[in-house]
């Protein structure tokens, strides 16, 4: 939309550009522009679609926008202007009479309220009236009213809106005038090519109909657009479309923000899939559809297809088992309504809610088997917690903006404390102590034994930025050393204006030494010689140079959607977060190892050159989102191999980095990966270590370290081996203990009843007890108990030909009560835990009344 452009429309920002159209990629499926509900029920609602705009910076206005769109909609693209509709915002008579002049019939230009002709990006923001071009897409002219414009169905679709930025309004809703009236307009191309191409649907046209054939082929059903099968047609096809370019853009699956945004489109096409009758893993087939249809405009679908493909499908897996779990939950949900009495057969609304948002079942589907078993569904009450939950959202969003803006007035009220950086060529410079803080308020001179703050006019200590870890060092003169223990970015409070250094409010140093003073005295003014420790700057330079290198081969070996999500470079290690799906395999590790460490051979010089902005990234360095970038930048460039924007401290050639091992690969969040790795001296001290380890467990298995593994394997089977023969000699016991357990078993309503305490058993144990107790009993129930580590165990199994009669879940969830607990599992087999032991035996006692309570009647 129009965020990138938000600046330029307040004011704030200048271009060299006054004027500006564009072709956008968007998704809308959250947030304030939800369109995912409605997708596939209209001809006009999607996820993901194509904005055509153009936008004015203070140059032209509604003049020349309106002449403009009449222009290319009537006199280029040929449009009918009896089909075309123009409404205006409620007192706009300017544009009123400019749509006049144009060519428009009076008659065909309407007016509208704040709801549908006044635009805003949201509660605050640049904002304005809006006038709306709408397109008559029926046949019979009979139904060509004004009543629907911006009214129900598809009759009359809007497909071009003009906003006329005029206003800033803020937190109260007041509105001020912006410093130059803008225009911003948007129009879907979707939209247009279905009314250029004469269809009655956007998804009629050639941008979506052939996804829709393929659809209808694979699951070998005919496309009807008024049906239900159609409706589920074109959800997959919109969401497909939407799944391919949301993971190209390196967004995957999760359970927050955009990836919660991917995973509910993914999944509600899996389920509309599924609607289809399509069975077997079938989303990728679609998405991959959608990158041959797409590719020549975006060849970047072609880059990721091999990505689209796997994450897809591990997705699908995941829903599968969701929705198994989603319905083991319903189920869970009607027995207990059941047990309330036939009257109480209803699911309610907060129930229906908790099924559709965290078991994800569709209403449709809770409706349907609703229905077949005889339940009805509070929708109303489960509208007021979607509702509420929406509430919550907003509130979130509101206060991320209110959060975001606090933190840009505070930055831009800061006064910079600026320092020279000479740490690229040199480790030592003379300097002079420009100021000094303590606990954060400037001082003019700090004792020996205290600890302070020091910004110097120049210094070779790099900052902590960029993920790498700001130098330690030495600040030494006349009488006077000080340790310093860390060097980072802070902000202080300033002196106030006429009391010593400083002019008050809050000032912001890049190069903030902390210092502890070891003897002398500190005091503003000083010259001093700053000394960075550098053993300690040696090891952190290839730690930096080889993040560089492992971004590059991650993305050679897993594809170009992987990006850089986070970094730490230390002296002892690195640490590289990236997007990705799924854990590194073996063979990846291997290979980003074995590209890192070929680099690392090829002994290439590695250079740092200063460019201007627009220049570096023409050139193809990398630079990172979210990040702050002056009009120069440090390009730092492995030839040939990765080339990025960094501010950081780097070898000179590869060689320096020594090698490369990766020690670590976990997941830290929905699609985000983290690799751990050392180099150089770390590296060196690593390999030591595992060598002395190798050799003390040499030392201890008797054995040459090259046979450790086949030594530890063999130990292994043996543990094994002795543990199963334990646990056999524990059956036999608890069996021998359990033997009297046949003959005093009870028999209720003519079913055969054990309950047993056990000891010395694990549940695997007891579940195989109870198996041997039941196939002696032939048909009955056989309810186990054991107490350890201050908890109760229950095990209840029920014999195949009793399920229909009596069920274990049922069972056991009644005894869990007793010994403070909750249970559950299948009809013939349940189990259960508990926090009060010494209520086991009450438990095992009470089994046979409730399992008489159970019983059907006869």
């Amino acid at each position: 939309g129009m965020n990138q452009f938000k600046n330029l429309f307040l004011g704030a920002e200048k271009r060299d550009y006054a004027r500006a159209t564009t072709s956008q990629k968007c998704v809308r499926a959250g947030g304030k522009h939800n369109d995912l509900e409605e997708v596939g029920k209209t001809a006009r609602h999607h996820t993901f679609f194509e904005m055509l705009g153009n936008f004015s910076f203070g140059d032209y206005f509604k003049k020349e926008a309106i002449a403009f769109a009449w222009d290319l909609l009537v006199n280029r693209w040929g449009m009918e202007v009896d089909r075309l509709w123009f409404t205006v915002y409620t007192d706009d008579d300017e544009a009123f009479e400019l749509w006049k002049q144009a060519g428009a019939p009076a008659g065909r230009i309407l007016r509208f309220g704040e709801k549908d002709n006044f635009w805003s990006m949201g509660e605050t923001g640049p904002c304005g009236p809006c006038s709306e071009i709408h397109y008559f897409m029926g046949d019979d002219f009979k139904d060509n009213l004004p009543e629907f414009v911006n009214g129900p169905g598809d009759t009359i679709m809007e497909i071009w809106n003009l906003v006329f930025m005029q206003y800033n309004r803020d937190e109260t809703g007041k509105m001020a005038p912006l410093p130059k009236p803008s225009v911003d307009t948007g129009a879907g191309l979707e939209r247009i090519a279905a009314v250029s191409q004469g269809v009655k649907s956007n998804y009629e046209s050639d941008l979506l109909r052939p996804i829709i054939d393929h659809i209808a082929a694979t699951s070998k059903k005919r496309y009807v657009y008024d049906s239900d099968d159609g409706v589920s047609m074109r959800v997959v096809a919109d969401h497909a479309r939407a799944t391919a370019f949301l993971i190209t853009d390196g967004i995957f699956p999760g359970n927050e923000g955009r990836s919660y945004v991917l995973r509910k489109i993914m999944r509600r096409a899996l389920w509309h899939g599924r609607k289809l009758g399509i069975e077997s893993p079938f989303f990728h087939n679609f998405t991959d559809f959608v990158v041959d249809l797409m590719r020549g405009a975006y060849p970047e679908l072609a880059d990721s297809r091999q990505t689209i493909e796997r994450v897809v499908s591990i997705e699908e897996k995941l829903f599968s088992s969701t929705i198994t779990g989603g319905l083991r939950k319903l189920e869970e949900v009607m027995e207990r309504g059941g047990q309330a009495g036939a009257r109480a057969k209803v699911i309610t609304g907060r129930d229906a809610f908790m099924l559709y948002d965290t078991f994800g079942l569709r209403e449709d589907l809770i409706q349907y088997i609703a229905e077949q078993r005889g339940y009805t569904v509070d929708w109303d009450a489960f509208q007021t917690e979607l509702e509420r939950q929406r509430d919550r959202a907003k509130a979130d969003w509101k206060a991320t903006l209110s959060d975001k803006a606090g933190a840009a007035e505070a930055v831009g009220s800061q006064r910079e404390l600026v320092s020279e950086f000479v740490g690229y060529t040199s480790l030592e410079a003379e300097a002079k102590i420009t100021h000094i803080f303590r606990e954060g308020i400037e001082v003019r001179s700090a004792p020996a034994g205290a600890t302070a703050s020091l910004v110097l006019d120049r210094t070779p200590f790099y900052s902590e930025a960029g993920g790498q870890i700001g130098d330690t060092g030495v600040i030494g003169g006349e009488n006077l050393r000080a340790l310093v223990t860390q060097t980072r970015s802070e902000s202080f409070a300033g002196r106030p204006a006429g009391n010593g250094p400083g002019a008050g409010g809050m000032l912001h140093a890049k190069y903030s030494h902390t210092a502890r003073i070891e003897s002398g005295e500190l005091k503003v003014g000083d010259r001093i010689t700053a000394r960075v420790d550098a053993d300690r700057r040696a090891r952190i330079r290839p730690h930096h140079t080889a993040t560089h290198l492992v971004h590059a081969a991650l993305r050679e070996v897993l594809g170009p959607h992987v990006k850089q999500a986070g970094s730490l470079v230390a002296p002892d290690r690195l640490r590289f977060d990236f997007t990705h799906f799924a854990p590194l395999t073996p063979a990846e590790t291997k290979a980003i190892e074995e590209i890192v460490n070929e680099q690392i051979l090829r002994n290439a010089e590695v250079t740092k050159t200063e460019f201007d902005l627009e220049t570096a990234l023409n050139s193809g360095a990398i630079a990172f989102f979210g990040e702050k970038y002056g009009s120069r930048v440090r390009v730092v460039e492995v030839p040939g191999f990765s080339k990025e924007l960094c501010g950081g401290t780097h070898v000179d050639r590869t060689g320096d980095i020594g090698v490369f091992k990766i020690i670590k690969e976990e997941s830290v969040g929905a699609g985000l990966r983290r690799i751990e790795a050392v180099t150089g001296k770390a590296a060196l001290e690593r390999f030591q270590e595992n060598e002395l380890r190798a050799a003390a467990l040499a030392g201890i298995l008797n054995a040459p370290p090259d046979e450790l593994p086949a030594q530890v394997e063999r130990l292994q089977g043996d543990l094994r081996s002795a543990l199963r023969e334990v646990e056999q000699l524990r059956l036999k016991l608890a069996g021998h203990a359990a033997g009297d357990a046949i003959p005093a078993a009870r028999e209720l309503r003519g079913i055969k009843v054990v309950a047993k305490r056990v000891a010395d058993l694990d549940a695997a144990g007891m579940r195989e007890l109870a198996d041997r107790l039941l196939q002696q009993l032939k048909s009955g129930v056989v309810v186990l108990g054991r107490a350890d580590d201050g908890k109760a165990s229950l095990v209840v199994r029920v014999s195949e030909d009793l399920t229909k009669r009596l069920q274990a879940g049922k069972i056991v969830r009644e005894l869990a009560e007793i010994v403070g607990g909750r249970g559950g599992g299948r009809p013939d087999l349940a189990e259960a835990g508990g926090r009060s032991p010494e209520r086991l035996d009450e438990a095992l006692d009470a089994s046979f009344s409730v399992i008489e309570r159970l019983l059907p009647a006869s």
